[in-house]
């Protein structure tokens, strides 16, 4: 009865506009308090300290940061310029591009809003220029950028990882399969549309202009091989990992290509510094929560009710993506995933569902959640950089978010494409 109450109590805080992470703590509290009386407070502020934490979440502001300087830095650029040059001959190349791009720029910044940002201001007034409507260029930049949380470093699977007790690198292995076959389909509607509505061809192919642009690319290229090599190749922790790849953007951006400034490096300091409080605070004040629902018991009786109706895994795979689809309308990505996961890892280990495999259907989904208002932090990101209608774009969108669908329940139905490359290195 009590949880039931607590839901009504968190669902009329957050209806009533008060912060995710604020309704959080309040409900937690009152229900410590109704329960348990006095003394369950006393040692509120440790468990909201200890919740905070925790190494992995390091990882967070400093790949938020390396996101930041290579959008200001030239980085980006370089990247659209090569990509472009590769694929530009083939009828709306410039759709592709986006796709493309956005996969790689993702291999440093792990989050779909610095994606949609940081590419966005430069992709979108292209296509724009191009013939393409703008509610295209914003549907295809928005959906590419989700898509992209799912390709290694992701900050949703960096914070799955802690909430579920799991490795992270194994998590980041398992998105990359899914997100080349993602990326893969986006191209393939992206072509249709352009063959359909006669999308410009952007040049001829000339191998001497590919040759040029990898050239002034070359450096951005090495920084995801330093990165995802010394990860996966056990030199270094995830967290590592966010810190070397802090140095290699600095390095590449400011000395090699000479174009990052002080004033641009303290805007990515303050970006990364926001980014990092809104999620600690939520982190916390769901420990807070958590502790609570741990006392109660309320994960298990949740795993008892479930199990009752069903026991078989894609049944319960199938219940599970259907709330956090829904949820997806009405939770930033982070929210959900520390809201939900603590509360349904028991059913998923009870019913024998790999969490490495329910990371990535959990990744999956909170994608699919950024493209569908009305929270879609990631369409919204990118309707206003094309200065386009969000109902509008989302006509367009509909038919990319019908393939980050069909991804989902491939990953979902057939576990080894993403766990195929996981048996092949970690088991």
């Amino acid at each position: 009865m009590i949880a039931l109450a607590m839901l009504a109590g968190l669902a009329l805080l957050v209806v009533i506009n008060v912060p995710i992470a604020v309704a959080l703590g309040l409900v937690a509290m009152v229900a410590l308090w109704s329960s348990y009386g006095d003394t369950a407070l006393l040692n509120m502020a440790v468990i909201l300290f200890e919740g905070a934490t925790s190494f992995p979440l390091l990882a967070i502001p400093l790949f938020v940061l390396a996101g930041a300087i290579m959008n200001t830095s030239g980085i980006s650029r370089r990247l659209i310029a090569f990509a472009s040059a590769l694929v530009g001959f083939v009828r709306g190349g410039l759709a592709m591009v986006n796709v493309g791009t956005s996969l790689f720029f993702a291999e440093i910044s792990g989050s779909a809003v610095a994606d949609v940002a940081a590419l966005g201001s430069i992709l979108i007034p292209s296509m724009k220029r191009r013939g393409y409507s703008k509610e295209f260029a914003a549907a295809v930049t928005s959906s590419s950028a989700s898509l992209a949380i799912i390709i290694p470093p992701s900050i949703p699977m960096i914070l799955y990882a802690v909430m579920a007790d799991t490795s992270v690198v194994q998590l980041f292995v398992a998105g990359i399969v899914p997100g080349v076959l993602g990326a893969a389909m986006l191209m393939g509607l992206s072509y249709w549309f352009a063959v359909r509505y006669a999308f410009p061809v952007e040049e001829t192919f000339r191998l001497r202009r590919v040759w040029t642009t990898f050239k002034e690319a070359a450096w951005a290229f090495v920084l995801p091989i330093i990165i995802l090599g010394g990860i996966f190749g056990g030199f270094v922790t995830a967290t590592e990992g966010a810190g070397l790849a802090v140095f290699a953007a600095l390095f590449v951006g400011g000395i090699v290509y000479r174009e990052l400034d002080g004033r641009q490096l303290l805007a990515g300091l303050r970006d990364g510094a926001v980014q990092t409080a809104v999620v600690m605070l939520l982190v916390a004040t769901s420990a807070l929560l958590g502790q609570y629902l741990t006392q109660a018991r309320v994960p298990q009786e949740l795993t008892q009710a479930i199990t009752a109706l069903t026991d078989n895994r894609y049944a319960v795979l199938a219940m599970l993506n259907v709330l956090f689809l829904v949820l997806g309308l009405f939770l930033h990505g982070a929210a959900a995933i520390i809201l939900v996961v603590p509360i349904v890892m028991p059913i998923v280990q009870t019913v024998g569902i790999d969490p490495v495999h329910f990371g990535l259907v959990v990744t999956l989904n909170l994608a699919i959640g950024q493209q569908t208002p009305p929270v879609a932090s990631v369409l919204i990101t990118a309707c206003s950089i094309a200065k386009a209608d969000v109902w509008e774009v989302s006509k367009i969108n509909v038919y990319f978010v019908g393939v980050l669908l069909a991804l989902l329940l491939l990953v979902t139905y057939v576990p080894a494409v993403p766990l195929a490359l996981v048996e092949v290195f970690y088991r």
